[in-house]
């Protein structure tokens, strides 16, 4: 047994409902039990459910993997940043047009790797990983552990926040070579 109802609809709506009864040789109570099925009612796409699962977790996988390349990024570029004002010297005024320029120069071919970088599949940040998790697969753990100890010991012994200690920087005007292994 059905219920009765009665409803108002707009004229425009209406004249569509009215056609595509027509069209359709349908009831337009049988129309409108569809649509409020539909809407009530919505039939799920046998295995939707599977396939959406698979593919966040996908996303998920990719979200942790540029999560991970943005803070090592982060955490490199910050190191190299300390490291640079740390060890650099402040040039006398003579030195500064001839350092400007070197430093122009030197930019240009760090662009020029970065783009041929970006141009290829394999970025130097998953290489190096790959090559540390096939070496070294604990070295991130230790690294974690004696930078911590590293930094409560010298924190407690000095009482101020030092840089650690970091290998020497390239001599003036040599430029890292392009391909040494690591890009």
């Amino acid at each position: 047994m059905k219920k009765r109802l009665s409803i108002r609809l707009s004229a425009p709506l209406a004249r569509k409902l009215e056609f595509v009864a027509g069209r359709s040789s349908g009831t337009k109570s049988a129309l409108i039990e569809e649509a409020l099925r539909a809407r009530l009612e919505p039939e799920q796409v046998p295995g939707i459910d599977d396939v959406l699962i698979r593919r966040l977790n996908e996303l998920s996988r990719a979200i942790g993997s540029i999560a991970r390349d943005i803070a090592i990024v982060s955490e490199t570029l910050a190191l190299f940043v300390r490291y640079f004002l740390t060890i650099t010297p402040p040039l006398p005024q003579g030195e500064q047009e001839p350092a400007r320029l070197l430093g122009k120069q030197r930019f240009q071919v760090f662009i020029a790797q970065v783009g041929r970088r970006l141009a290829g599949e394999q970025r130097l940040v998953s290489e190096v990983l790959e090559t540390i998790a096939g070496n070294e697969p604990d070295l991130f753990a230790v690294a974690v552990d004696d930078a911590r100890e590293a930094s409560r010991g010298s924190a407690a012994a000095s009482g101020a926040d030092e840089p650690p200690e970091l290998p020497e920087a390239p001599k003036q005007g040599e430029l890292a070579p392009e391909n040494n292994g690591h890009g």
